[in-house]
C-alpha cells in the first residue's frame, strides 16, 4: 500500500453517494461545496470518525469503557489513516469557571511559576514575607558587627486588647525574668497593670547576647525557644540599631497574617485553597438588579412599572396593600410615575423600610381593618426567596431580574487575598492574566529575576512564552487569559484549540478543522493560513472544511463536493489544484473562483428613510465611550478586526437595549448612556449562531412552527374526525399517537458496553415514530410520517393549496434550505443551516417595515453561492423598509451594504473606536481602515458593468 495517500472507498454517510476518493497525506487539503452538500459528512463523519475509532480500538477494552466509543461510519474501506484530532466550532466551554488561561493550560504553568519563584507579601501592609529556618536566622544575626548587643524576643501578643495577665503569668511560670510591653522593658517580678481597652504588644525577653565567636550555639537554642513560644516568630532587638523580624512560616510579623507554603493549588480559583471564599472563585455574584425590576421609570405602579416575580400589581393582592401602605408613608399614589417619586420612596420599595412599620388596609370577606407591618423590600425579598427556595422554576423566574455583580471581597480577581499578595516581577497572577497576550509576552520577555529564580523559572517561562506566541500567531493577541471561555466566539475558541495543538508539536496526525476562518478579519487570515501550513510542515495531514477563497488558493489540494445540497449533493464534482477546480464544468465553487459567476456590487446604494438610531457613550468592554449613528431603512455592516468591539457594540449594547425597550426582554445591556430615536422602530429581532435544538426531537418543522399547522391539517381530515383524533394525536412527543416502543424516536439505542452503542430502527414502527392507528390517517394519500420524511422542496409543492403552511415552507426554500427534510434532527444541521432556519422563521412573520434585524455573521458555514441567496433574502427585508444590522467579515456581504461602521483600528485595548463610517466606497478610501484596504480591490473587480 502506498503510504503517501488516504484512499476512501464507498463512503455513504448521510447524503454521500458511494464516494470514492484519494487525497494526499501530509498536505493542506480544503473540502468545499454548497452548505449541506456533504463536506462535513465526508470530513468529520467519515474520515475523522474512522481515524479516531481505529485509534480507540487499539487500546485495551478496559481503557475503552472509560473513553467512550465511536460508531463505525458507513464506508467500505479507508486506507492510509492516522490517529485523528478534530478542531470544530461546537466545543466552546460554557462553564463560568473556564477562562482562556485554563483552556490553553497557560494558567497551569503560571500557577507553577508563582508557587516556585513567587514573592509573598502581607495582604494588609504589603511588606515582603519570607520563610526562614533557624540556621538562616542565625546566619543573618551573626552578620552583625562583632560586639553588637542584642535581645532575642518572643512576641506572644501582638496588638491585642486586654490586660494580658494570662500570658504574663505563663512567662513567670516559664522562668523568664523580663518582658517588653509596647516597647518598654519590665521585670516580671514586679506587678504589671495594663489598660484593658487598649491594644498591647507583649514580647518575652528570651535571651540577651553579644556577637562573638562562641555565641552561635546559644543563639540557635534561644531562637528555637522563642519560636516554640510564638509558633514561628522571633524579634531581634539590636542595641542602637533597627529591629530584625524573623518568621519560620510565611507570616507578617506586624499583622500576624500567615501564608501557607506556596503551592500551585493556592493560585487556582477552582480549588478551595486558592478561591475567594465569598464568591468561591467565580469573581461575580448573582444579585437582583433594580434596573430590571423597574425597567421603565415613566410608568406608574398601576401601569405595571414593577416587573418582579410576586410583585406585579393586581387589584386586591398583597402587593397592592404594601404599595398603598408605602404610598401613604412616603407620599405617592399608585398612579405616580416612578420617575416622579422621591429617592426615599423608591429606596423603600426596593430595599424596605429598615424596620419601620407601614399602615396596611386589609379588606376581604371576613371584614376590613388596619394593621402595621414591616416591609423588607422587593430586592431583599427576591434574594431571600432565591436562597431559600428549592423550586427550580422559582429560581429561574427570579433569575430573570438578576445580574452578575463584582465580588466585593476579591473585586472580580477570583482568588484569596493571600494568593493575590504573591508577586513575580512585581505583578500578581490575577493582574498578569488581565493583560492582553501581547502585553504578557512583553512582560515575560522583560522580567527581571535573580540567578536562583532564573534557574528555577526559566523552563516554565519558556513554555508560557511559546504558548502565548502560538495564540499571537493565530491572531488572538488581543485576548486576555482572564477572559471567560463562554464569551468566546466559535472562531476564537477553535483557534485557541489550534494554538494548543501547535504547542503539542505532534507529527503524523490527521487534523480535521471546521471553518477556522470564521470570525476572522481578512487581515488576520494570512496569519491563520501560515499557522495551518506550519502544522502541515511538522508532518501532519490537514483536512479543512472551508469556504474562504484565500485558504482555497493556498491549499495543496481541493475537494469540491456537490453539485447541489442534500439529496442533490453527496458527489465529488471536482478535485485537484485551484486551476483544476476552475475548469470543472459541474463545480459551482469553480464558477465563482474563476469569475464566471460573481456577486455584483450594486450600481447605487439605498438612501434609507432619513431617520436614525443614535447610540451615545458606548463603553462596554474595550469600547472607548463612542457615539454611533445607525441609519434606518438600510443594510448596515459592522466590521473590524477580531476583538475590535463589534459584538460589544451590537450584541451587548444595541440589541439588548432595543430588546429591553421594545420587546420587554430582561437581559441587561452593556454600558452606554442612551439610545436616541427609538420611536422610529417598533421591534428588534436577533438571529445568532446558537443551534435550533439540542435534542434529536427538535427539527425544522417543529422550530418554525409549521408542524403545528400540519398536525391541524391532519386533525381536520375525515378519518381523524371519525376516530376523534385531535392535533395532539399527530405529535411524536406525547403519548397517544406515537409509537410507545421507541417513545416517538423512531430508533432504539442498544448498549454494547465496550463496543460502540448501536442505533437500530424501532421494530414496531419501523422508524415511522407513530403507532399503526395514527399512520392510517392520510392526507392526499400521505401519512404524517411520510410528510416528515419530505424535503422542504417536496412539501412546498404538496401543501401549495394551504397558504399558512406554504408561506413558511417557501421562506425555508428562499434561504436555500429546500434540500433538508422537515423531520431532520436539529442535531444534524450545520451552524449555517441552523441560522438560516432561524432567518426563515423571522421571514415568515409579517414584517412591519419598522423592524430592526440584528444578524451575527450570517455567512458562517455558507458557500459563496449560498451567500448570494442570503443577500437576496436580506435585500427583500430592507426593500420592505426594515433595517438590517450585520456583524460581518465576509467581503461579498460587506460590499453589498448601504452603510458600513468600521471599528478598530486593532483588537483589544487598541480597538474600541470608530475608524470609518459611510458607504463601502467611502470606507475604502480611509487609510486607517483595514476593512477599506481589503474592500477596495473587491469593489473594483465586482462592480456592475453597464
Amino acid at each position: 500500500m502506498n503510504n503517501d495517500k488516504i484512499v476512501i472507498k464507498g463512503a455513504r454517510e448521510h447524503n454521500l453517494k458511494n464516494v470514492n476518493l484519494t487525497i494526499p497525506r501530509d498536505k493542506l487539503i480544503v473540502m468545499t461545496g454548497l452548505s449541506g452538500s456533504g463536506k462535513s459528512s465526508l470530513a468529520f463523519d467519515t474520515i475523522y470518525a474512522d481515524g479516531q475509532r481505529r485509534y480507540m480500538e487499539s487500546l485495551s477494552s478496559y481503557a475503552r469503557q472509560f473513553l467512550g466509543q465511536m460508531e463505525k461510519p458507513d464506508v467500505d474501506d479507508i486506507q492510509g489513516l492516522s490517529p485523528a484530532i478534530s478542531i470544530d466550532q461546537k466545543t466552546t466551554n460554557r462553564n463560568p469557571r473556564s477562562t482562556v488561561g485554563t483552556v490553553t493550560e497557560i494558567y497551569d504553568y503560571l500557577r507553577l511559576l508563582y508557587a516556585r519563584i513567587g514573592v509573598p507579601h502581607c495582604p494588609i501592609c504589603g511588606r515582603v514575607i519570607s520563610q526562614q529556618t533557624v540556621d538562616q536566622m542565625v546566619d543573618a544575626i551573626l552578620a552583625l558587627p562583632k560586639g553588637t548587643k542584642f535581645q532575642v524576643l518572643a512576641p506572644v501578643v501582638r496588638g491585642r486588647k486586654g490586660t494580658q495577665q494570662k500570658e504574663l503569668e505563663a512567662a513567670r511560670r516559664g522562668g523568664y525574668a523580663r518582658v517588653r510591653i509596647d516597647g518598654n522593658l519590665y521585670d516580671l517580678d514586679e506587678e504589671i497593670s495594663l489598660e484593658k481597652n487598649k491594644k498591647h504588644t507583649v514580647e518575652i525577653v528570651v535571651d540577651r547576647l553579644i556577637i562573638n565567636d562562641t555565641v552561635q550555639s546559644r543563639l540557635a537554642d534561644s531562637l528555637e525557644t522563642a519560636i516554640a513560644l510564638t509558633g514561628g516568630l522571633v524579634t531581634i532587638d539590636v542595641s542602637g540599631g533597627e529591629e530584625m523580624q524573623f518568621s519560620q512560616s510565611y507570616a507578617c510579623p506586624d499583622h500576624g497574617i500567615s501564608i501557607d507554603e506556596l503551592e500551585p493549588r493556592m493560585f487556582s480559583f477552582n480549588n478551595p485553597f486558592g478561591a475567594c471564599e465569598r464568591c468561591t472563585g467565580l469573581g461575580t455574584f448573582m444579585r437582583v438588579d433594580p434596573e430590571l425590576i423597574i425597567p421603565n421609570k415613566d410608568l406608574s405602579i398601576r401601569e405595571g412599572a414593577i416587573k418582579a416575580s410576586g410583585w406585579y400589581y393586581a387589584e386586591g393582592s398583597i402587593s397592592e396593600m404594601y404599595y398603598k401602605g408605602l404610598g401613604k408613608k412616603y407620599g405617592f399614589t399608585l398612579d405616580t410615575p416612578i420617575r416622579e417619586m422621591s429617592a426615599e420612596a423608591v429606596n423603600a420599595i426596593l430595599y424596605g423600610t429598615g424596620g419601620e412599620r407601614i399602615e396596611m388596609h386589609r379588606e376581604n370577606e371576613f371584614g376590613s381593618g388596619l394593621y402595621l407591618n414591616e416591609f423588607e423590600g422587593i430586592v431583599n425579598n427576591l434574594e431571600r426567596r432565591f436562597r431559600e427556595t428549592s423550586s427550580e422554576w422559582m429560581k429561574e423566574e427570579i433569575a430573570t431580574v438578576m445580574n452578575g455583580v463584582e465580588c466585593p471581597d476579591c473585586h472580580g480577581k477570583r482568588l484569596k487575598p493571600t494568593s493575590l499578595a504573591v508577586t513575580v516581577g512585581g505583578v500578581n497572577i490575577s493582574d498578569l492574566c488581565e493583560m492582553s497576550v501581547r502585553q504578557e509576552l512583553n512582560f515575560i520577555n522583560d522580567i527581571q529575576l535573580t540567578d536562583q529564580e532564573h534557574r528555577i523559572g526559566d523552563g516554565i517561562l519558556k513554555e508560557v512564552r511559546e504558548r502565548l506566541g502560538f495564540l499571537q500567531s493565530v491572531g488572538l493577541d488581543y485576548l486576555t487569559l482572564a477572559r471567560g471561555a463562554s464569551g468566546l466566539s466559535g472562531g476564537e475558541s477553535q483557534r485557541i484549540r489550534l494554538a494548543t495543538q501547535i504547542g503539542s508539536a505532534l507529527t503524523g496526525v490527521l487534523y480535521v478543522l471546521d471553518e477556522p476562518s470564521i470570525g476572522l478579519h481578512q487581515r488576520d487570515n494570512d496569519k491563520l493560513i501560515a499557522t495551518l501550513k506550519r502544522l502541515r510542515d511538522l508532518g501532519n495531514t490537514l483536512v479543512v472544511v472551508e469556504h474562504d477563497e484565500d485558504t482555497m488558493r493556498q491549499a495543496d489540494y481541493i475537494v469540491d463536493i456537490g453539485p447541489g445540497a442534500g439529496v442533490h449533493g453527496g458527489e465529488v464534482v471536482a478535485e485537484g489544484s485551484v486551476e483544476d477546480i476552475c475548469k470543472a464544468p459541474r463545480s459551482i465553487t469553480g464558477a465563482y473562483l474563476s469569475g464566471r459567476k460573481r456577486i455584483e456590487v450594486p450600481a447605487t446604494r439605498r438612501k434609507g428613510n432619513g431617520k436614525k438610531l443614535r447610540i451615545v457613550g458606548a463603553a462596554e468592554n474595550n469600547l472607548k465611550n463612542v457615539n454611533v449613528d445607525i441609519p434606518l431603512g438600510k443594510m448596515i455592516c459592522v466590521t473590524g478586526v477580531s476583538g475590535s468591539g463589534k459584538s460589544s457594540l451590537i450584541n451587548e449594547i444595541f440589541y439588548k437595549a432595543l430588546a429591553m425597550e421594545l420587546n420587554g426582554a430582561k437581559r441587561r445591556p452593556g454600558k452606554y448612556k442612551e439610545i436616541k430615536g427609538l420611536e422610529n422602530v417598533d421591534k428588534v429581532i436577533g438571529i445568532d449562531q446558537a443551534p435550533i435544538g439540542r435534542t434529536p426531537r427538535s427539527n425544522p418543522a417543529t422550530y418554525t412552527g409549521v408542524f403545528t399547522d400540519i398536525r391541524n391539517v391532519f386533525a381536520q381530515t375525515q378519518d381523524a374526525k371519525m376516530r376523534g383524533y385531535g392535533p395532539g394525536r399527530f405529535s411524536f412527543n406525547v403519548k397517544g399517537g406515537r409509537c410507545e416502543a421507541c417513545e416517538g424516536d423512531g430508533i432504539v439505542q442498544i448498549e454494547m458496553h465496550f463496543l460502540p452503542d448501536i442505533f437500530v430502527p424501532c421494530e414496531v414502527c419501523k422508524g415511522a415514530r407513530y403507532n399503526r392507528e395514527t399512520l392510517e390517517v392520510k392526507y392526499k394519500d400521505k401519512s404524517i410520517a411520510d410528510v416528515l420524511d419530505m424535503t422542504v422542496e417536496e412539501a412546498c409543492t404538496f401543501f401549495a393549496n394551504i397558504p399558512r403552511i406554504h408561506r413558511k415552507l417557501q421562506t425555508l426554500l428562499d434561504v436555500g434550505l429546500g434540500y433538508i427534510k422537515l423531520g431532520q434532527s436539529a442535531t444534524t444541521l450545520s451552524g449555517g443551516e441552523a441560522q438560516r432556519v432561524k432567518l426563515a422563521l423571522e421571514l415568515a412573520k409579517r414584517e412591519t417595515g419598522q423592524t430592526v434585524y440584528v444578524l451575527d455573521e450570517p455567512s458562517t458555514g455558507l458557500h459563496v453561492a449560498d451567500v448570494h441567496k442570503l443577500i437576496t433574502v436580506l435585500d427583500r427585508l430592507v426593500d420592505a423598509g426594515n433595517t438590517v444590522v450585520i456583524i460581518e467579515h465576509n467581503l461579498d456581504i460587506i460590499k453589498r451594504a448601504d452603510y458600513i461602521i468600521d471599528l478598530g483600528p486593532e483588537g483589544g485595548d487598541e480597538g474600541g473606536t470608530i475608524v470609518a463610517t459611510g458607504t463601502p466606497e467611502e470606507v475604502a478610501k480611509v487609510p486607517a481602515s483595514y476593512t477599506g484596504k481589503y474592500l477596495s480591490p473587491i469593489l473594483e473587480r465586482d462592480r456592475v458593468t453597464e
